[in-house]
């Protein structure tokens, strides 16, 4: 009865960890539709998302029945995760007009590739229990993950010397330690510390940069303010010294002001 229990809370919480992983991964649906809309990857990065490819397909190779039994949800969401990954790469590579920056991005794809085609092959040959598989796997998949979840570092350093949380999604990082908070949940049932030590990380990571939102919000709000200030006495500035050299009519620049 309680073992019965125990699994059927373990799959509600990798449900909802699924749910909210989905999220995470589709987050930059809004950066890829800007790119589609301009034509061009402009200044963006490819790492995040090679970063999260090859941390999905780990995931995905440590969730195989003969690799790690009874892990069908961390399969399921991975390999949806690898899909989008491979979705939002190709748009990249369209759209990247830098012949040498999509030969690197290229050249990097089927490193990771090869790498993992590598690491199957082995496992799945040279290792004959699944204990040993999971753990060989599991280690892979801490290092991958703890990577991808360390990728907002950048921004956290950001944010503490501008003093302003602009450039660091609220609702991203909310996500991010909801997902980390239900998968290490669902490492304790029963424990796996192979997915609890990463999202465990995660979730330190995740919250704060909530602490940090809390910290400069205000002062965000101020920076934006005092920005959209100073843009507005710019172009009043501009628009007096043009009446003063005769460059617009004072009757039109009064006529145009409500």
């Amino acid at each position: 009865m309680v073992s019965h229990l125990v699994n059927t809370i373990r799959n509600v919480v990798g449900i909802t960890g699924n749910v909210i992983a989905l999220f995470l991964f589709l987050s930059p649906v809004p950066t890829f539709i800007r790119i589609w809309k301009k034509g061009s990857v402009e200044q963006f990065s490819p790492v995040p998302y090679l970063a999260t490819l090859v941390n999905c397909i780990v995931w995905v190779i440590y969730g195989l029945p003969m690799v790690h039994p009874n892990s069908v949800l961390v399969i399921t969401i991975n390999a949806a995760g690898t899909a989008i990954e491979v979705v939002f790469l190709t748009l990249f590579l369209i759209f990247c007009h830098d012949k040498k920056k999509r030969l690197k991005v290229l050249l990097i794809i089927m490193v990771e590739l090869i790498f993992m085609a590598a690491l199957a092959t082995l496992i799945l040959t040279v290792l004959h229990t699944t204990q040993r598989r999971s753990i060989i796997v599991g280690i892979i998949a801490i290092l991958f993950n703890v990577m991808m979840y360390a990728a907002p570092l950048s921004v956290m350093k950001l944010v503490i010397t501008t003093k302003s949380v602009e450039y660091m999604p609220f609702f991203l990082s909310l996500a991010s330690f909801a997902n980390g908070v239900a998968w290490t949940t669902y490492a304790f049932l029963p424990f796996d510390p192979f997915i609890a030590v990463p999202n465990g990380v995660g979730t330190i990571f995740s919250l704060a940069q909530l602490l940090l939102y809390a910290t400069y919000y205000k002062s965000t709000k101020r920076i934006i303010a005092a920005r959209k200030e100073a843009k507005m006495e710019m172009h009043l500035s501009l628009s007096e010294l043009a009446v003063a050299n005769g460059d617009v009519d004072p009757k039109k620049t009064a006529g145009a002001t409500p």
